[in-house]
């Protein structure tokens, strides 16, 4: 269910419960948190728990920018750069707001992916709507099972 869309963002995910705010694997546990990760061009490995303002390589490029509309990305607090935990976010891009290299977004936010099939829809989202599938159509391969 889209829990935000207001132009800027589209926002969906599991929040948890108003106190938990975020995935919870088994009652009693502590929500589980997903770390920054920044690829960086050039680098081989990525930036973790920082974010490129903090970690003094502003200038540089990501390897995934927002600069298309559907760019996907994991929320999280806007100052705690390692509490996401069960929603995501795809980017409306707007060129007045975001022009090209000067994206606030890009390197304090990690995005992994970008919506390839029906980017034409996203600004027809409302708050509300439901998101029936979602399908990944390359990397799979890079997908990591937490429990592994």
């Amino acid at each position: 269910k889209i829990q935000r869309a207001d132009g800027f963002i589209i926002q969906t995910g599991d929040s948890g419960d108003a106190d938990q705010h975020g995935f919870r694997p088994e009652k009693g546990k502590p929500v589980r948190r997903i770390p920054l990760e920044v690829g960086i061009r050039g680098r081989k490995e990525a930036l973790y728990s920082e974010t490129m303002d903090e970690a003094r390589l502003i200038g540089q490029e990501v390897k995934i920018p927002f600069q298309a509309d559907g760019t996907i990305s994991m929320a999280r607090a806007e100052f705690d750069d390692d509490s996401a935990s069960s929603q995501v976010f795809m980017f409306l891009f707007e060129s007045d707001m975001t022009p090209a290299g000067k994206n606030f977004l890009d390197g304090r936010y990690g995005a992994f992916g970008y919506v390839v099939d029906g980017a034409k829809f996203l600004r027809k989202i409302k708050e509300g709507d439901i998101i029936e599938d979602i399908k990944i159509t390359s990397g799979l391969e890079n997908l990591i099972n937490a429990s592994s």
